[in-house]
């Protein structure tokens, strides 16, 4: 596999009707059997998925003995979630079922992602704390399966940890072949390239698993409680709340990956990272499997404020 070579112009920027800017990047459609039905730039050089790994690395867990008795437990191991009170409450009460606190997570402390929620944290004399870091509940999900697999909890996001092992050859058997590289993410814990082919196909088997299987229990608890897989607002949440069936997770540098049970699945980049360029991408993607629903009218677009007032927005032109 070689490495991502950059694509076309998906999505352009409008102000006061001018054309201000253009976003390049690739994305790939894929029908209900797995085969390309559209596809713009490369689509098969290895990127770094970022968080759009998480429901694999979440299968990775459920593999090694991971189980939780409530699936929004399952849906937050896999969430990049907002920092509202209930994403930070809930990573904190799967910590302490295990005995641990948030002084166990090797993610980095910061604030919420929600403005609102970050506000109210600033107002009440707080600072930036690891619960509120995005990828929490990832780890405290990778901590929770340390304990059921009986490995140690030190260290357990370094690459050569058994948990990161054991996640790593999981991400490897559910694309079919070895990884090409593996990073670091934001949150310390490793990240595993593959290509936009890969990763929509891995999302469309994951909605297609048989009920009961690691694969399917993460794409179950992640539709079940699409709140806790983002927040109020998010993109993912907003687009499994309004696609009955449809599972959405996003990643950092302007990565999106979707697939729906019976219909198909699209994955794609923004080859500058810009997220406000992935959402419309992701929605003309969807459009061209025939999927209608009024949250992909409500996202076609995304809104540039001037003044605070709309003034233009970012629409795919792909």
């Amino acid at each position: 596999m070689t490495a991502y070579q950059g694509g076309e112009v998906l999505a352009e920027v409008v102000r006061s009707g001018f054309v201000e800017g253009l976003h390049r990047g690739s994305v790939v459609v894929l029908g209900a059997d797995g085969s390309v039905v559209a596809s713009a730039g490369d689509i098969t050089g290895a990127i770094f998925p970022r968080s759009s790994n998480k429901p694999m690395q979440a299968v990775g867990m459920l593999r090694a003995g991971l189980r939780f008795e409530d699936s929004a437990d399952l849906a937050l191991g896999s969430a990049s979630h907002y920092g509202e009170p209930v994403h930070v409450d809930r990573a904190r009460a799967i910590l302490a079922a295990g005995g641990l606190d948030e002084s166990d997570l090797a993610c980095p402390p910061d604030l919420p992602v929600l403005a609102s929620a970050r506000r109210d944290v600033l107002a009440a004399g707080g600072g930036p704390a690891r619960l509120f870091m995005n990828c929490s509940g990832k780890h405290s999900a990778m901590l929770r399966t340390c304990q059921a697999a009986g490995w140690p909890t030190e260290g357990y996001r370094e690459a050569g940890h058994p948990l990161q092992k054991t996640i790593q050859a999981t991400v490897e058997d559910l694309i079919g072949g070895p990884v090409p590289a593996a990073g670091v993410d934001g949150c310390g814990a490793p990240v595993f390239a593959l290509s936009l082919t890969q990763l929509a196909k891995v999302f469309l088997n994951l909605v297609h698993a048989e009920p009961g299987t690691p694969e399917r229990l993460v794409a179950d608890a992640m539709r079940e409680h699409p709140l806790l897989v983002a927040g109020t607002g998010g993109d993912d949440t907003l687009l499994m709340q309004g696609i009955p069936g449809l599972l959405s997770k996003g990643g950092a540098e302007g990565v999106a990956a979707v697939a729906i049970p019976g219909v198909g699945a699209i994955a794609a980049k923004i080859d500058d990272g810009a997220s406000r360029a992935r959402t419309p991408v992701t929605v003309a993607a969807l459009r061209k499997l025939n999927v209608s629903a009024g949250v992909l009218d409500d996202l076609a677009e995304q809104v540039l404020l001037g003044g605070g007032h709309p003034v233009g927005a970012v629409r795919a032109v792909w």
